[in-house]
């Protein structure tokens, strides 16, 4: 073959490689955009999620009916805790082995991983209960929550009797973790007395972890990811959430 036929070789494997490259990236940016828009739907939220499919060429991983990793990514997202709802933040999975159904209509992840996040406003709210009673007609209640460094979490606890609050509130350091689908907010320690209109009296420690200890239910995450781990972080209690045979389409 001559010099000349080479170089027209060439020339047309890089323009049909090029070609193909372009087929390939138009076909996943399509698949992506109804990939976001029918979890939008499935899951009803207020905007499409991103969605990212990985690895190259992708008309490739289709023809063989298996996608090796999609990552989702939601801003917001408003999941079930019983009759109410809580705000779950920069939810971001990643899902391996993603098999489609022979008419493309639906797609499970063979296993998902991925972290989100609840702002500690969100999760007082959301556990937010009625003041608890407390000695000498007192009454307790958690009013504020924080980073607590070294994986804790500060609770401040507001005192108050007669509908006038005390001048010190109370702070606890408490421990966070998941059991089940609840993440349990538990106190370290307690104080052993309180300090009511210049009076200490003992304070019951069950009836100080009335005011202490919650927990919060959270069993509505999109595609049926669980809760895996918590941690108290600055900005709220970061969450791992991992699954199986995760369904993408519903």
């Amino acid at each position: 073959m001559s010099k000349r036929a080479i170089r027209i070789l060439l020339v047309v494997v890089v323009i049909l490689g090029g070609l193909f490259v372009a087929a390939d990236r138009l076909a996943v940016n399509f698949a992506e955009d109804e990939a976001a828009e029918k979890l939008r739907s499935n899951e009803g939220l207020s905007e499409a999620p991103d969605v990212s499919i990985k690895g190259f060429p992708f008309l490739t991983q289709v023809a063989g009916g298996e996608l090796d990793d999609v990552e989702v990514g939601i801003k917001d997202y408003d999941a079930k805790s019983g009759a109410d709802s809580i705000r779950i933040a920069d939810l971001t999975a990643h899902m391996k082995g993603v098999k489609f159904s022979g008419d493309y209509s639906s797609a499970t992840a063979a296993t998902a991983s991925g972290t989100a996040r609840v702002s500690y406003d969100e999760l007082l709210k959301a556990g937010k209960s009625e003041p608890v009673d407390l000695p000498l007609g007192a009454k307790g209640e958690v009013v504020g929550l924080s980073d607590g460094g070294n994986g804790k979490i500060k609770l401040e606890i507001e005192v108050s009797k007669g509908g006038a609050k005390l001048p010190k509130p109370v702070y606890v350091l408490s421990s966070v973790r998941v059991e089940g689908d609840n993440i349990k907010v538990h106190a370290d320690e307690i104080p052993k007395k309180i300090d009511v209109l210049g009076v200490s009296i003992p304070l019951p420690e069950a009836m100080a972890r009335d005011v202490t200890d919650f927990e919060q239910k959270i069993d509505d995450l999109p595609a049926g990811i669980k809760l895996e781990k918590v941690e108290a972080a600055p900005d709220g209690v970061d969450m791992t959430v991992t699954g199986e045979n995760v369904s993408l389409t519903g």
